[in-house]
């Protein structure tokens, strides 16, 4: 009975403040509650990417379809603020072994050694790689130097007889594959 009472009082509160202030409290509620629905769709998006790390994974899924891989990174880097580099380790199936973060930048710039990129695909004894970055500008038009640290990247993993497949750029809505504008 006294948990009623002050939540009557608390709702006659909330209506004269919000009155009083022109709503802003009833606003304050709204914040909240988009908080807790953004907070919810991060849940949903956290559980779709390991359903798909899980599928591709699975014995006998491929990776040499486009339009999978680009929905596997549009969730993966959805709504992040830096730079971030990683790689897609795959068998001689091209099948999935491991995905990595290799570098996490700044907001337009991501540190890449290719050192780095031939120990960790020698790690996982993988035999060929699609990398892929975010632009956290949105825009997924590749620069100059993302076609340059490609082009090392793939020299030096010829080196140990190690296919580089494609290079994914992803702005917010858009995805550019290398390989299909003829860049890799």
């Amino acid at each position: 009975m006294r948990n009623s009472n002050n939540k009557r009082k608390f709702d006659v509160l909330t209506h004269n403040l919000a009155t009083q202030n022109n709503q802003s409290l009833w606003l304050g509620r709204v914040e909240i509650n988009n908080n807790q629905n953004i907070q919810a769709e991060n849940r949903k998006i956290s559980e779709a990417m390991y359903i798909l790390c899980r599928r591709m994974k699975r014995k006998g899924d491929v990776l040499n379809d486009t339009s999978n891989v680009k929905k596997f990174l549009h969730l993966r880097f959805h709504n992040r603020e830096n730079e971030c580099f990683c790689a897609l380790l795959l068998d001689s199936q091209h099948q999935l072994i491991h995905f990595e973060e290799i570098s996490i930048g700044t907001i337009d710039e991501a540190r890449i050694y290719p050192r780095e990129v031939v120990k960790l695909v020698l790690k996982h004894n993988a035999a060929a790689v699609i990398f892929a970055h975010n632009h956290p500008s949105g825009k997924a038009e590749p620069s100059q130097a993302d076609i340059c640290i490609t082009e090392k990247l793939k020299n030096a993993l010829e080196l140990i007889d190690v296919k580089t497949l494609d290079h994914f750029v992803c702005g917010n809505t858009e995805i550019v594959s290398l390989a299909e504008i003829g860049k890799l």
